[in-house]
């Protein structure tokens, strides 16, 4: 199945270059650009990619600023310089799928990001997974990374034993195909239980869901 994203960037030379290496995959169809995050708003809702590429700051208004409206037409792979933990923080309490740091990833990943965002499954540079596996504090600044489950939530939630499981392989970054490997399940099998432990969080995306699990995010 063909992937259609939107490159959203106000950089053109970086939107050329991005074209240039997604058109190299024949699973990945570019259906438009924008400069600026009003204009990949507008094109997503005419053109109804699967995936919108899309910078942090542009002038005339930068991507987090239609983050909220955009990822209800699409899922959103974050694709930027800013590696900032409040701007990263952001961007995932705001619906992004993924969040991708340039520097931070080869080419070759590129592809397999769109795919997996598409897929609605988080991929992260290191930078943004560190966001998600440290528990804020507002006064103090971030604390020590941290991998462990919310006991809290975990007992709130009513997690079977499978699910807390795989809630502690998900948070550690895995796939569902890596977790799958992991407790030697089918990974269908995994995508289900992904499914009902989405539900008993009330999150709707793997970012989402890290981020209560492990006591950072709002329910």
């Amino acid at each position: 199945m063909t992937v259609r994203v939107v490159v959203a960037d106000d950089n053109p030379v970086v939107r050329a270059g991005l074209r240039s290496l997604l058109e190299l995959d024949e699973s990945i169809e570019v259906c438009g650009e924008a400069a600026s995050g009003p204009a990949a708003l507008a094109l997503a809702r005419s053109q109804r990619p699967d995936v919108v590429l899309l910078d942090v700051r542009m002038p005339g208004g930068g991507g987090l600023e239609v983050l909220a409206e955009l990822k209800e037409v699409a899922n959103v792979l974050m694709l930027t310089y800013s590696d900032e933990p409040a701007v990263v923080s952001q961007a995932l309490r705001s619906g992004a799928t993924g969040y991708l740091v340039h520097g931070a990833f080869q080419s070759s990943e590129l592809s397999v990001a769109i795919q997996d965002t598409a897929a609605g499954q988080a991929r992260l540079s290191p930078a943004a997974a560190a966001v998600l596996l440290t528990r804020l504090d507002a006064d103090a600044g971030p604390r020590a990374a941290r991998t462990e489950l919310d006991g809290d939530v975990v007992r709130r939630s009513r997690l079977s034993r499978r699910e807390v499981e795989i809630a502690g392989l998900i948070v550690r970054g895995m796939s569902n195909g890596e977790v799958a490997a992991a407790l030697f399940i089918e990974e269908k099998t995994v995508k289900n239980h992904i499914n009902r432990l989405f539900a008993k969080l009330s999150v709707a995306t793997r970012p989402a869901a890290i981020a209560v699990l492990l006591g950072i995010g709002d329910r």
